[in-house]
C-alpha cells in the first residue's frame, strides 16, 4: 500500500522533472510546456487573426473579442489615454499565462506513454504551477509598472511619490512602506497563480489516486463524476487566473503612471 500511494502521488502533474542535461544546465518538463505554449501563440496567433474578409470568424474572432474586452474594459478605466501603449504587453502576458493554464490540463505525458507503448517520458506538467514560473512573470510585472512610472513621471518625481504628504519625522517611515508594498505586488501576483493552479491539480490528482488505492466500482464511479465536475472548474479557473493576473498588473501600471491619483 504504502508503494502503492508513492507511486500514484498527486504532486506527480506539478513536479518539475529532467527532460535531459545535468544540473545546473537541465531542460525540465515546465520549461518544456513553457516552449511549447510559445510555439503554439507565435503559430496560432497568426493563422487565428489572419482576415480574409472585413470580419474575422471562427477562433479569430474569439480571440478579437477578448482583446477588445481587455483593453477597453479592463485597461482602459485605469490607463485612460496610456492604455495603448501597454495594452500589447498586458494582451501578450494574458494568453501566455492562460495558454500555459491550459496546456498543464492536458495529460501530455501519458498521452505520450500510449503513443510510444509504455515509455517513460515527462513531456507535460502545470507549468503556472511551479513558483519559480509564476515568480518570473511577477518580476517581469514589478519592472514593467516601475520602468512605466518612471517613464512617464520621472524618476525624481516617481520616488517622491513613494512618500506621500505627511508630518517630517513619518517621511521616512512612509517611503519604506511603500517601497515594501510594492515588492508585496509581486508576491501577490506570484502566490496568487501558483497556489492556485496547484491546489486544482493536487485535488484532481488526488480524486484519480482513491480509484488506483481502492479498486471499487463505486469509489471510481464517485472519484469520476467528481474529476470532470473539477475539470470544468479547473478550465474556468485558468481563464479566471490569467485575467485576475492581467487586471492586476493593469492596477499596479496605473498607480505607478498616476501615481498623484
Amino acid at each position: 500500500m504504502v508503494w502503492m500511494l508513492a507511486k500514484v502521488s498527486p504532486l506527480d502533474e506539478v513536479t518539475t522533472k529532467v527532460i535531459f542535461g545535468q544540473p545546473p544546465f537541465v531542460f525540465t518538463s515546465h520549461m518544456f510546456m513553457i516552449t511549447l505554449a510559445t510555439i503554439l501563440l507565435l503559430v496560432a496567433m497568426p493563422l487565428a487573426l489572419r482576415r480574409k474578409g472585413m470580419v474575422l470568424g471562427g477562433f479569430g474572432n474569439a480571440i478579437e473579442g477578448i482583446c477588445l474586452y481587455l483593453r477597453e474594459e479592463v485597461v482602459r478605466p485605469f490607463l485612460h489615454d496610456k492604455t495603448d501603449k501597454y495594452i500589447g504587453y498586458l494582451w501578450t502576458m494574458f494568453y501566455f499565462i492562460l495558454t500555459i493554464n491550459l496546456l498543464g490540463m492536458i495529460p501530455l505525458t501519458r498521452i505520450v506513454w500510449m503513443v510510444t507503448g509504455g515509455k517513460e517520458t515527462h513531456f507535460g506538467g502545470a507549468a503556472t504551477a511551479n513558483i519559480y514560473v509564476t515568480g518570473t512573470l511577477a518580476l517581469a510585472a514589478f519592472f514593467l509598472f516601475h520602468i512605466a512610472g518612471i517613464q512617464e513621471n520621472g524618476i525624481v518625481h516617481y520616488f517622491k511619490s513613494f512618500s506621500p504628504k505627511v508630518p517630517w519625522p513619518m517621511m521616512p517611515f512612509m517611503f519604506f512602506m511603500e517601497v515594501v508594498s510594492s515588492f508585496v505586488r509581486m508576491f501577490s501576483l506570484a502566490i496568487r497563480l501558483f497556489a492556485n493552479i496547484l491546489a486544482g491539480h493536487v485535488l484532481l490528482g488526488t480524486l484519480l489516486s482513491l480509484i488506483i488505492i481502492y479498486h471499487n466500482a463505486f469509489v471510481a464511479t464517485g472519484s469520476t463524476l467528481f474529476v470532470v465536475a473539477m475539470s470544468m472548474m479547473e478550465l474556468f479557473v485558468a481563464f479566471l487566473q490569467a485575467y485576475i493576473f492581467t487586471f492586476l498588473t493593469t492596477i499596479f501600471i496605473g498607480l505607478a503612471v498616476n501615481p498623484d491619483h
